[in-house]
């Protein structure tokens, strides 16, 4: 999983871009996962909108409690992501190097927890 992070300083970068460095963001994202579909290692692509949209999902006493965000007091939240499905760790971290997030040091790779040997 490559996550995709951001944080103030992030969003007064890209404040600061022209709108056609902002174009050219958005068509890299996009090339990116079209050449990883093309390759057939992209198993899903998505950005994710702001945290202040985000709900938190609990249970108490069998019943679902939702609560409105943003939750954490941490600046960083997550803002996208990319799944992908890769021979090994080396070739996931090339493929994050080439997020245009880690121009400003905002990319994660961590591997999906393999459960397919558990009882269900």
């Amino acid at each position: 999983m490559i996550l995709l992070h951001s944080n103030p300083d992030f969003a007064q970068r890209w404040e600061s871009l022209t709108p056609e460095q902002r174009a050219r963001f958005g068509v890299d994202h996009l090339a990116l996962s079209r050449e990883l579909a093309e390759s057939g290692e992209l198993v899903a692509s998505e950005g994710l909108a702001d945290p202040s949209l985000a709900r938190w999902v609990s249970t108490a006493e069998g019943r679902p409690v939702v609560a409105d965000g943003p939750f954490a007091e941490t600046k960083e939240h997550l803002a996208g992501f990319l799944l992908v499905d890769v021979d090994g760790p080396a070739r996931a971290e090339e493929i994050g190097a080439r997020v245009p997030d880690a121009v400003w040091g905002l990319v994660e790779v961590r591997p999906v927890l393999d459960m397919s040997g558990w009882d269900v």
